[in-house]
């Protein structure tokens, strides 16, 4: 399993997280008890042909290829860790405005610890959601980092 690991730290540390502008799309369900913002991305994503979640980039799917999601057998820390090095990497190449389904976002997950942080930080992302990402990210209390 560790060549396994190595290969999709590659992956998420090398491929192509590119997307157009105002094409991102994230969801939080860390933590949460239901997959409804999931559900609602991919229901955002089947509207909006255009639109992008960092699954339906070269680095996503090649993630998804190699087996590494939840019940794969690889640890789910792991798996987060993976996730989170493509997940900043995609974030800061994005531009635009963010479609963010993150109702009841648990400060722990990856929206809320990564990713919000990072757009913060973007200078090519100026709204989330159509409102000031800063506005937007104050329901969490967080600062560019």
């Amino acid at each position: 399993m560790s060549n396994k690991l190595e290969l999709a730290r590659q992956i998420a540390a090398t491929a192509d997280v590119s997307t157009p502008e105002n094409s991102v799309v994230l969801y939080s369900i860390s933590y949460l008890p239901s997959d409804a913002n999931k559900r609602q991305a991919h229901a955002y994503l089947k509207a909006n042909p255009s639109a992008m979640m960092l699954d339906n980039t070269a680095c996503g799917k090649e993630l998804i290829a190699l087996g590494l999601e939840t019940g794969s057998g690889i640890p789910p820390t792991e798996i987060m860790q993976i996730w989170a090095i493509a997940s900043k990497r995609f974030i800061m190449a994005a531009s635009g405005n963010v479609m963010a389904f993150v109702q009841d976002a648990d400060p722990r997950s990856t929206f809320v610890s990564v990713e919000l942080p990072l757009i913060l930080q973007n200078p090519n992302i100026q709204k989330i959601n159509g409102i000031d990402k800063h506005i937007f990210a104050s329901q969490w209390n967080i600062e560019a980092k």
